[in-house]
């Protein structure tokens, strides 16, 4: 199916992990700067493609850990940022809410308060070079104990604001299946009553009863993933009327084993639902997918056609945590871009 150019298509990125997000060039770079030997499974061009009864979390996170380990200072920190930048404003992003867990780089730069000083400077500056906004999320791991989610809402806090280089959002990641949800409803209402808005993971790796208690315990604005939402009606239809958005990633519910084939990932059943849906990448040095592909997964695999594909880059502007003079600046573009008439 062929269209308008996706990549001129203005979008925001609202689901993109720090690591996750380098390309293989960049990983390779890093590494060789200090001195690290990467696996093949990391620098070929098949990554994650495996049997369905070998993909899982275990797999990712495995993969996910090693390349993390090449990110040892200030310039890999800021070499992270500087890329995703200029990668996703090669694809029309017009935002970019990346999201990190500073404890996890904070070893050879003053502890997690300096490797997110370092991540919200980078991201400042970014934004003014690379033709991208880029805004921060803070995330907790479901690895860790919920009391230091407590100390990572507070650091978040510091840098709160919705502009270039602020943490705008908190949120809650890694391995759904790892803790108990209403353990770290006290560090969400730390980070809100700093402003910061709740945007925990759910609803991918667990089913919909575990979605509702993201729902009721962390109070989200959005949500990662939360596909499995469509296994309950009521949930469905709730977050359609509360405006509480997705952030959907086709290609790691695939890549992950959520679903087995394509086609059966619910996007389309989530939009007609009128959820909020905004695309994401996820992490695409794993998945080898960002996030124009996502777009082009919606035409190719589920047919939406570009009006659809324009109100999907509409959804992910409003569901942004820009101002709202970028947001309806950047929508304006979006009908634009649907105005133009289609190149031969």
């Amino acid at each position: 199916m062929t269209g308008r150019d996706l990549d001129a298509l203005p979008k925001a990125h609202l689901h993109l992990h720090f690591t996750g997000s380098m390309s293989i060039p960049t990983l390779v770079q890093l590494a060789e700067h200090e001195g690290v030997e990467l696996p093949e499974r990391l620098t070929d061009d098949i990554a994650g493609e495996v049997p369905m009864d070998l993909r899982g979390w275990f797999r990712f996170q495995r993969s996910y850990d090693r390349a993390r380990s090449v990110v040892r200072g200030e310039w890999g920190l800021r070499t992270i940022i500087r890329q995703a930048a200029r990668e996703d404003a090669a694809e029309g992003s017009r935002r970019l809410e990346i999201q990190v867990d500073p404890s996890s780089y904070g070893e050879n730069v003053g502890g997690p308060a300096g490797a997110l000083e370092i991540i919200c400077d980078e991201a400042r500056l970014a934004s003014a070079e690379e033709g991208t906004q880029v805004a921060v999320v803070v995330a907790a791991s479901r690895t860790h104990h919920p009391l230091d989610a407590r100390g990572l809402a507070r650091l978040a806090a510091k840098h709160a604001g919705e502009g270039p280089g602020d943490v705008v959002a908190f949120g809650l990641s890694n391995d759904e299946t790892r803790g108990s949800t209403p353990d770290w409803e006290p560090a969400f209402r730390i980070a809100a009553k700093a402003g910061l808005a709740s945007v925990p993971h759910g609803g991918e790796l667990r089913g919909a009863d575990h979605l509702r208690e993201v729902v009721d315990f962390l109070h989200p604005t959005r949500i990662g993933h939360g596909v499995r939402a469509v296994e309950d009606e009521a949930l469905l239809a709730e977050l359609a009327e509360r405006s509480i958005a997705l952030e959907v990633n086709p290609a790691s519910n695939l890549k992950l084993g959520v679903y087995e084939h394509p086609d059966l990932v619910p996007l389309r059943r989530l939009v007609d639902s009128g959820v909020l849906v905004a695309l994401g990448a996820d992490d695409p040095l794993i998945f080898l997918s960002r996030l124009t592909d996502q777009y082009r997964f919606a035409r190719e695999v589920h047919g939406f056609s570009d009006a659809e594909l324009a109100g999907l880059a509409r959804s992910s502007i409003w569901a942004s945590l820009a101002s709202p003079s970028d947001k309806e600046r950047w929508v304006a573009e979006v009908d634009d871009w649907l105005a133009a008439p289609v190149a031969d």
